[in-house]
């Protein structure tokens, strides 16, 4: 493996098998990224990701495992407040017995208000992910965010087709994050490399729309830290399903004439882009889709 695309997508995967479109139950998804770890491919993989209604029934299902390395995102509900103390008892009986480690919480859809709120009650060395709307303002949420140790989730896709958003949505919102110094998380419709034309679903009847490219998404964060894009060029990034328009090397990863080489690439994923949610179609690169 090259060490630029390593660099690139290193721990870039969390596992959400648990959500749509697979749907599978505790045991099959903990299973899977049991089984993924094992894969060659297992320095893509991150996080398995749990609602915090449903720690119980992992923590049961724990013990008949004999994969023990467990680093959690936990899926929090509106009720934030409860369940951040549901994971502050939880947490450090689950590490102390079983080496599961939670990682990250998932907020959902708060207001800014409620996010200034949420923030000071976070657990110490846990990342946060709040979602905010790409079809809204989302300047009062980057306002909240900005300075702080919380960074923002978006959605890049469902299960419906209104659920994608355009690629001028998602690039006019990758922008204003990288104007405003605050990382992301991209969840959901992140199954392929390009973006293209695909179904959405398992479902025979299922509907197809333009899926972004997980690839792009990467690339274009990266280069928007760097400020080595302008917002047309960010637009293209976005839009190319040419796979010859991405070049790798041992050294550096290049769009078009545009050029990262390894450390750009590391110091601004770092920064820049926190992980993606990706399905489980794709056993390598590509885990599981959202919530």
């Amino acid at each position: 493996m090259l060490p630029s695309v390593k660099a690139l997508l290193a721990s870039m995967v969390d596992y959400a098998g648990l959500f749509p479109p697979a749907k599978l139950s505790m045991q099959e998804a903990m299973v899977n990224y049991a089984n993924y770890q094992l894969t060659p491919y297992n320095w893509m993989l991150n996080r398995f990701v749990l609602p915090v209604s449903r720690l119980n029934e992992f923590a049961t299902l724990v013990p008949t495992s004999d994969f023990k390395q467990w680093s959690l995102s936990l899926i929090v509900s509106k009720d934030w407040e409860s369940e951040i103390e549901i994971v502050r008892s939880l947490s450090s009986k689950l590490d102390s017995k079983n080496h599961i480690t939670v990682t990250s919480l998932e907020f959902p859809l708060l207001s800014p208000l409620e996010i200034e709120k949420a923030i000071p009650c976070l657990p110490d060395r846990v990342e946060a992910f709040f979602e905010i709307p790409l079809n809204a303002d989302i300047q009062p949420y980057l306002a909240v965010l900005k300075h702080t140790r919380a960074a923002a989730k978006i959605r890049t896709g469902g299960i419906t087709v209104e659920a994608f958003p355009s690629i001028t949505q998602l690039c006019q919102c990758i922008l204003l994050f990288a104007d405003a110094q605050v990382a992301f998380k991209a969840t959901a419709g992140l199954h392929h490399p390009l973006p293209g034309h695909y179904r959405i679903t398992y479902e025979p009847d299922s509907p197809s729309t333009l899926m972004h490219g997980f690839l792009n998404v990467a690339v274009l964060a990266t280069l928007v830290y760097w400020q080595k894009v302008t917002p047309q060029a960010a637009l293209e990034v976005l839009q190319d399903s040419t796979s010859n328009s991405f070049q790798f090397t041992a050294d550096a990863i290049t769009w078009c004439n545009y050029y990262l080489d390894t450390a750009e690439i590391e110091t601004g994923l770092d920064n820049a882009f926190s992980a993606l949610l990706v399905p489980a179609r794709f056993k390598s690169r590509s885990m599981h889709s959202r919530h």
